[in-house]
């Protein structure tokens, strides 16, 4: 099996088995890497930064439980110490207070508000996302010119928001290839942009290959 097939193979099994959490799932408030995380493989960031951004999302959702309650549907994801806040909360006070609380969560650097005043999306709208998202993936696996590992998608009533920590190029590219997709409504962009250099610095180093000279007998 290939490497590409893997993944999709690997994703394919990330989104059903959201699904079938999510027919269990009771709490409004949901952490990113439940639902939107990437797959355990390499990843731009250091391993410190993959742990903080998993405590990030613990913490603020704790944050929010206390601020919000169960008013609203709030979900969270932190890449690189920035946090996304998306879903639904009652009234513009609402919003305020969770990007306020947020904002106080130890070592986050910056808060992206995207949170609608409106009323809770239904199940099936957040299947449908999920299933969405799972699309995004598999299209940036087939893209072949893009690592789907240095991207996080969230997918909130069709729209997909993208992170991660990538060159100009990656940035046009993935804007692309997202836009394809079925479903996509809209794309945004939370993207750290860094150069051609910087990438060849992060990127994960080849495993050296193994002497293949054979001893005869």
């Amino acid at each position: 099996m290939t490497t590409r097939s893997f993944q999709r193979l690997a994703l394919t099994a990330t989104v059903v088995a959201t699904l079938v959490g999510a027919l269990s799932a009771c709490a409004p408030l949901l952490v990113g890497g439940m639902a939107t995380g990437v797959l355990v493989a390499s990843d731009r960031r250091t391993s410190g930064i993959q742990l903080e951004d998993e405590g990030i999302e613990l913490r603020a959702a704790n944050r929010l439980r206390d601020t919000l309650g169960e008013r609203g549907h709030v979900n969270v994801a932190s890449f690189n110490r920035q946090v996304l806040l998306t879903g639904e909360v009652p009234s513009e006070q609402d919003k305020a207070s969770i990007e306020r609380a947020v904002g106080q969560v130890e070592n986050v650097r910056l808060v992206l508000n995207e949170v609608a005043v409106s009323g809770n999306t239904t199940f099936s709208q957040r299947s449908n996302d999920t299933l969405v998202t799972g699309r995004v993936k598999a299209a940036i696996v087939d893209a072949r010119d893009l690592t789907v590992h240095a991207f996080k998608f969230v997918t909130e009533r069709g729209t997909v928001y993208i992170m991660g920590r990538v060159t100009q190029r990656e940035a046009n590219r993935v804007t692309d290839v997202v836009r394809s997709v079925q479903g996509v409504a809209r794309v945004v962009r939370a993207l750290e942009i860094i150069s051609e250099e910087e990438l060849a610095r992060v990127q994960p180093k080849p495993a050296p290959k193994k002497d293949e000279t054979s001893v005869s007998n």
